[in-house]
Parts: C-alpha cells; sequence; structure tokens
C-alpha cells in the first residue's frame, strides 16, 4: 500500500500563513530596497526572487522559500553583514513568525 503525503489546503485557507508569509514578503521589499540602494549586488541577485515567491507560493513551496530568506542570515555571511539593521531585523522577525506559522499548521494537521 502506497502511503501519500497529505495535500496541502491552498494558502488562502491557512489564514494565519498566508498573512505571516505576506508580512515576509514587505519585510524582504525593504531589504531589497536597501540592497539596491547600497549597490549590494550579491544581496540584490539573493533577494530578488523572494517577494513574489512569499506572496505567491504554495504551502510546500513557501516552505523552501522561507528557509532560502532564512540562509541569509548565515554564521559566516550574513545579510547583516551588508544591509542596515533596519532592513535586516524586520526581515528575521517576519520569517521566524512565518516559521512557527508553518509549524503550528503542521502540528495541528
Amino acid at each position: 500500500m502506497l502511503h501519500r503525503a497529505p495535500i496541502d489546503p491552498p494558502r488562502h485557507e491557512l489564514a494565519e500563513v498566508d498573512a505571516a508569509a505576506l508580512e515576509a514578503a514587505r519585510a524582504t521589499d525593504v531589504a531589497l530596497a536597501a540592497a539596491i540602494d547600497m549597490g549590494a549586488d550579491r544581496w540584490i541577485s539573493y533577494l530578488s526572487p523572494l517577494p513574489g515567491r512569499l506572496r505567491d507560493d504554495g504551502l510546500r513551496d513557501l516552505r523552501i522559500a522561507e528557509r532560502q530568506a532564512r540562509a541569509a542570515y548565515g554564521p559566516r555571511d550574513s545579510i547583516r553583514d551588508a544591509l542596515p539593521e533596519y532592513a535586516t531585523e524586520p526581515l528575521v522577525k517576519a520569517l521566524d513568525k512565518l516559521l512557527k506559522a508553518i509549524a503550528r499548521f503542521e502540528a495541528h494537521r
């Protein structure tokens, strides 16, 4: 017998996850704008696809986008070293909030 992974509900049915993802997208927009203002090409390339993914991706792909965005805060190469605090700290908080919302959904599935 094959065991199939549960099908994720449409994102609009996950109000808490959707709201947290949209907040993370807005915070990513701010970080991207700061990267553009500073001419930080590496971070522009890294951040550019993320706001759209955080706005539009389904739950499975949203998890991946969240992890990718969170990886910008690495121990040796961190977005915090290149961009101002007003851009990096709200983003990390929004990503943590999104991660918690996804975890709550999965725990109650």
